[in-house]
């Protein structure tokens, strides 16, 4: 009875570990008091325990982490799990509903709690109850995230998870180390995380999909928007909505360059009739399909030689004079060419008949 103190140091006595055994009323964690009921629980490996087993707990040498083994006394299945707090009525334990469930138990039955000692984990695999584990990107993430609510993981149980706002059943296949237990405890531990194909997972047949995408492909019409040829208004026929248009063109006329040179136009008119779109006259109403739009816009045909020609000369050309006068020295250029124009000197005798 006075295993529970420290050895006083030089004595013979040492500390022997005790196995804590109690029978509880079980209960889902769904069945507590609101104010400390916590939901999260429900998707863990944990269990509520009153105080008294705290008090209890704490007299014997009970090595940590804290880890039970729950035996039903109606279905005699067993399993492991670790503690979370110490706040049930006297006499009651709550589990999560997936404990209850491996146990095969109904709430209010007797269970059996004893403490107990599982190996270390090594290596787990898993199995998904639905094939809608596989719309998770990163599986191994998500538990190891999850894996921190458990103690142990036991062969044969269907642990619950919750990512997302939904729910995930999970059966452990197998663990390593293997013991007679056929537990491992995962607190503190790198754990090798291994996954089998969900149930209801078939293998698709990838042959007979490359088969019907080669059908699709032969198949399907020709889009010149797929291919990158044509333009929106050839896939609306554009063309033929205004050609069937009565109304003509209300603006008639030439254009003219500040070069002064002639406008061809001819080569233009010709490159617009290779396209076969005319944008002339008034718009017109389009049905068009749903989820289609158009936005028309012009084609610009490229520019000629001579249309580059144009662009390169200078429309404006002269000389320019300044309001301020120079005052630059003339050089001798300048004083030759004044000295050729300067008016031819008088003779100095002039004779009359």
């Amino acid at each position: 009875m006075f295993s529970g103190f420290s050895p006083m140091p030089g004595s013979g006595f040492v500390n022997i570990p005790q196995t804590f055994e109690e029978l509880f009323r079980c209960y889902p964690i769904s069945m507590m008091d609101s104010r400390i009921r916590k939901d999260d629980a429900n998707f863990g490996g944990k269990i509520f325990l009153p105080p008294s087993a705290l008090n209890k707990l704490s007299m014997l040498n009970i090595r940590y982490p804290m880890l039970f083994r729950l035996t039903s006394n109606e279905s005699g299945k067993s399993t492991y799990g670790g503690v979370l707090e110490f706040i049930a009525e006297e006499g009651r334990a709550y589990l999560p509903q997936w404990m209850l469930e491996t146990l095969n138990t109904q709430p209010g039955s007797l269970l059996k709690i004893t403490s107990t000692d599982v190996p270390l984990g090594q290596f787990v695999k898993l199995e998904p109850q639905s094939v809608d584990f596989l719309d998770i990107s990163d599986p191994k993430a998500v538990l190891e995230n999850v894996l921190r609510n458990f103690s142990t993981l036991t062969v044969d149980d269907i642990i619950e998870i919750s990512y997302n706002n939904k729910t995930y059943k999970i059966k452990i296949l197998e663990v390593k180390p293997e013991s007679e237990s056929n537990s491992i405890c995962v607190i503190e531990t790198d754990l090798v995380t291994d996954f089998a194909p969900p149930v209801g997972y078939v293998e698709p047949d990838y042959k007979a999909l490359q088969k019907q995408e080669q059908e699709k492909k032969k198949n399907r019409k020709f889009d010149p928007s797929i291919v990158g040829q044509g333009s929106m208004s050839n896939r609306i026929n554009y063309s033929d909505v205004l050609a069937n248009s009565e109304e003509t063109s209300k603006f008639t006329g030439e254009g003219q360059k500040l070069s002064g040179r002639s406008i061809q136009g001819n080569n233009k008119e010709d490159d617009l009739k290779e396209i076969k779109i005319s944008l002339e006259g008034k718009p017109k109403k389009l049905d068009l399909p749903d989820y289609q739009l158009f936005f028309g816009f012009p084609i610009v045909p490229p520019r000629t030689e001579e249309e580059e020609n144009d662009v390169k000369e200078e429309a404006y050309k002269g000389v320019g004079q300044s309001l301020r006068k120079s005052t630059k020295r003339k050089g001798k250029k300048d004083h030759a060419t004044s000295k050729a124009t300067k008016a031819p000197r008088s003779p100095d005798v002039i004779e009359i008949d």
